[in-house]
This record gives structure tokens, sequence and C-alpha cells, in this order.
């Protein structure tokens, strides 16, 4: 489905509470099974009442090589394969403290439009 998605590149950072920031993947909208246009259907083909303005969630965004993969659980193997940091600490799974990353932008021709980022930082429990 390439050819009929959308390009855009992601990037996903780890950040533990006192290091500094890790690059876990980049990937790309394109490797997705399905279209936005096929999920945009299937969301409406049920009676989902989607209208202008509404966001939609395509769900974890993997490529076909390990540094490409979507999630922790993915590049870690179920957590069986800790994942090695900058600072010399591994992760599994995120810790209390962590901040994640999201970076996603569209480049053609040497032109870049950025998406910003999105972070949140893994607070404990109360």
């Amino acid at each position: 489905n390439g050819k009929h998605s959308f390009d855009i590149h992601l990037e996903a950072y780890l950040k533990p509470a006192d290091g500094s920031d890790n690059l876990l993947t980049k990937s790309n909208f394109r490797y997705m099974y399905w279209t936005m246009s096929q999920q945009l259907t299937h969301h409406t083909s049920n009676g989902c009442p989607v209208t202008s303005g509404d966001m939609m969630g395509s769900g974890t965004i993997s490529g076909p090589s390990p540094d490409s993969y979507g999630s922790l659980l993915e590049l870690t193997w179920k957590g069986e394969r800790p994942l090695a940091l900058t600072d010399g600490t591994s992760r599994t799974f995120v810790e209390d403290g962590d901040t994640v990353t999201l970076r996603g932008y569209c480049e053609k021709d040497h032109v870049r439009i950025g998406f910003g980022e999105c972070s949140g930082k893994i607070l404990p429990s109360l």
C-alpha cells in the first residue's frame, strides 16, 4: 500500500529522567497495511459518524526492518532483548521519569514540512 499512502517520516525518542534523547526508531506511514482512506471507509461503513475536523488514529506504525519497528514491544522482542541507551542503561519497557517524544515530517525535493513534536513524561502511579 506504500504508493497509495502518505509519505510521512516518523521518529520516536526516549529520554531517561537524567539522560539525553535516544532515537528508538525511524519509520514511515507508507508502511501501514491499510491506508487512511481505507481506515476511514471501514469506520463509516459501520455507521461511525465521522465529520470534518475529526482526528483519526492509525495505530502502531511499524516498518519492515528492526530499526523501523513502531513499539518497544517489537523493538525488544516482547521485553526479551533489552534496548541499550546512550547513558549505559537499557530498557525493555518505559519507566517512571522517562520522556517519550514523537516527531513527524514530510519531505520532497529538499523541502521539509514538520508536524512538530509530541512529548510525554511517564509519571509514577499514586
